[in-house]
């Protein structure tokens, strides 16, 4: 079997990868278990000194790297490049802060009492396109200095990007403490079964989520599933609208659309629709959307064929219940590429697919709230719990909201939702179970131990 990579702003053929057979596969098991044994026993000094060497072989090689995401998923160059950056300086933040986050804690327990934190193992990382190189930079590097081993299954559009990845790890790292697998996803059922295995980290869609943690739940893996999110961000009375709008588009339209984080709904109380409607419109008509390599342009195609009409079936769904166009949300057809134009819905409500679903791409979906309480219930009203955010100058006020109201795992203040090397991230609900990145994040993949010497 074989995969195709295409190049989504021009439908151009990039390449053919070839699987890795059922014999290449046990071979990564065997020799993962290996080196991990051995990986796990060195200092944590000399893993520090491993990432510290990946962190630079990622500099050296940020161009090229940039180049190849936006070849492979459409990406324009300027994000590609943020991406690989914000991946370096993640691999710094990790190395300064992981000693504090892994030390032992002392319990005020009688003397001798303590709590450390052992790596469990080889972890599976199953890994989605959109941030091809973010996203397993922030699941592996952690579970790399907790002492694990990784096998690595990225999404087969960005297999090219993987087997870039992997030759970086390989020059920092020993022998298969992390190893990338060209496989299908039948094949994942398989390696959850196998002892060898002893958890795994799923970035996907919330139905893969379910399918990997009845997987995990039936063999006991540890498992940390960071999956979907419709986040609403929510725009009160007091709001700065221009701000308001400023930053709401900016996050509509990162990675045109293409992000779990993403804001998807626009929540704003009826004293402000009719203007913010207008800014946003104002905004988004000025958006130039075209080849990514293109430095004027601001966002690019479409990852994937497929994903383009998934995006404008939804479009054309809410339309048909209520919804209006007020922007876009017609499939250019003067040009080869999966793109798809910076679109606005306005009149949306519950029961459409702009509500109710993730809307994968650069739709905006505003919907009119009576009042403070009413949008928090909108935004609320949603399977999906990753993120949001609140625009209010009362910035108090909209912190007693986040926290008491806010039913997300992650909500800003005037601000677009992010993740960030230091600070938790994760969602509730639909979105996922565990966390990547902070403390919280980092100590995930470890067996926590008791530590008792009685004197």
């Amino acid at each position: 079997m074989s995969v195709q990579l295409v190049n989504p702003a021009d439908e151009s053929v990039l390449g053919v990868y070839e699987f890795d057979s059922d014999a290449e596969v046990e071979a990564a098991l065997d020799q993962g278990e290996e080196a991990f044994h051995h990986w796990r026993r060195l200092g944590l000094e000399t893993r520090l000194d491993c990432v510290r060497t990946f962190e630079r072989a990622l500099s050296s090689a940020r161009l090229s790297l940039a180049e190849r995401i936006t070849l492979e998923m459409g990406k324009v160059h300027k994000e590609s490049l943020a991406e690989v950056d914000k991946s370096i300086s993640a691999c710094a933040a990790l190395r300064e802060n992981f000693p504090a986050w892994k030390s032992d804690r002392e319990y005020t327990l009688p003397s001798g009492h303590s709590v450390t934190h052992s790596p469990l193992g080889i972890v599976l990382g199953i890994m989605p396109w959109n941030f091809p190189v973010w996203q397993v930079v922030r699941f592996a590097i952690p579970a790399l200095l907790c002492g694990n081993a990784i096998l690595l299954k990225h999404a087969p559009n960005t297999w090219g990007v993987a087997e870039f990845l992997a030759d970086l790890f390989r020059q920092a790292f020993p022998f298969a403490v992390y190893r990338n697998l060209k496989v299908d996803v039948s094949v994942v059922s398989g390696l959850l079964a196998d002892d060898r295995v002893r958890g795994v980290s799923l970035t996907g869609s919330t139905r893969a989520g379910r399918s990997v943690a009845e997987l995990a739940g039936r063999h006991l893996k540890k498992c940390v599933l960071e999956l979907g999110g419709n986040d609403a961000y929510v725009i009160l009375d007091d709001a700065d609208l221009d701000m308001a709008a400023e930053v709401c588009v900016s996050s509509r339209l990162l990675n045109a659309g293409q992000s779990c984080v993403a804001a998807k709904r626009f929540i704003v109380t009826a004293k402000n629709k009719d203007r913010f409607v207008d800014l946003m419109r104002e905004r988004l008509a000025m958006v130039r959307f075209g080849h990514p390599a293109d430095p004027g342009s601001r966002i690019g195609p479409l990852a994937r064929k497929d994903l383009r009409e998934a995006l404008h079936d939804q479009v054309r769904r809410s339309l048909a219940s209520g919804a209006e166009l007020l922007l876009g949300g017609e499939i250019p057809h003067d040009r080869p590429g999966f793109y798809y134009p910076p679109s606005l819905l306005a009149e949306v409500r519950p029961g459409q697919a702009a509500f109710d679903e993730e809307l994968f791409g650069p739709v905006a979906a505003v919907i009119e709230a009576v009042d403070e309480a009413d949008a928090i219930r909108l935004a609320n009203r949603s399977v999906y719990g990753l993120g949001g955010a609140i625009f209010s100058r009362d910035v108090e006020r909209a912190r007693h909201l986040a926290e008491a109201e806010f039913d997300a795992g992650m909500v800003f203040i005037n601000d677009l939702v992010r993740s960030e090397a230091s600070v938790p991230f994760g969602g509730t609900k639909d979105s996922g179970l565990g966390r990547e990145l902070g403390r919280e994040g980092v100590l995930e993949f470890t067996n926590i131990k008791l530590i008792y010497a009685r004197n």
